[in-house]
């Protein structure tokens, strides 16, 4: 008896709870969390959101992002330009040994452009990281809400306004 009320706790706690976590390492970098917001079929470009951790003795670089679900994906970052935020392409990001970067709303992300499909809450897409000595590796991004913060994380996310991305 007790076996089968753990066996339907279990299963339950597997209904209610999916596993969001995901990680992939490639070498000395470990990636863990893409996730993208569910956004409608009207919506021609989105962002998606992770971090990569750098544990090896050497700088890594991140030159490139590819998803069969976009025309084009590139590297962005939000900066502040004559008081204004604004969004940049960056065409190569440093990922320095022993140091963690977080693709986050606000901050570094990977926009795509030029979507073939919605993004649908519950649903993964695929997105290849092409790193300049690790080489590449292709990751599941789940749509949905963001992962919960790490307990080590310093400072909480910031949302950003509901409009946070023009076109350029």
């Amino acid at each position: 008896m007790l076996r089968k009320a753990l066996s339907t706790f279990f299963c339950a706690a597997l209904i209610a709870f999916p596993a969001v976590a995901h990680e992939y390492e490639l070498g000395e970098l470990y990636i863990d969390h893409p996730w993208a917001r569910p956004l409608p079929p009207v919506v021609p470009s989105g962002a998606a959101y992770l971090r990569i951790q750098n544990r090896g003795a050497d700088t890594h670089t991140l030159l490139a992002a590819r998803s069969p679900i976009a025309d084009k994906v590139e590297v962005h970052e939000h900066v502040h330009v004559d008081g204004l935020m604004k969004m940049q392409q960056v065409e190569r990001l440093t990922i320095p040994a022993g140091e963690t970067v977080t693709f986050a709303p606000g901050g570094y992300h990977l926009m795509m452009f030029g979507l073939k499909q919605p993004l649908v809450a519950g649903e993964r897409f695929p997105v290849t990281l092409v790193f300049e000595k690790a080489g590449s590796i292709e990751v599941e991004v789940m749509i949905g809400d963001a992962p919960a913060a790490p307990v080590t994380q310093e400072a909480p996310v910031v949302e950003p306004e509901a409009d946070q991305h023009h076109h350029h």
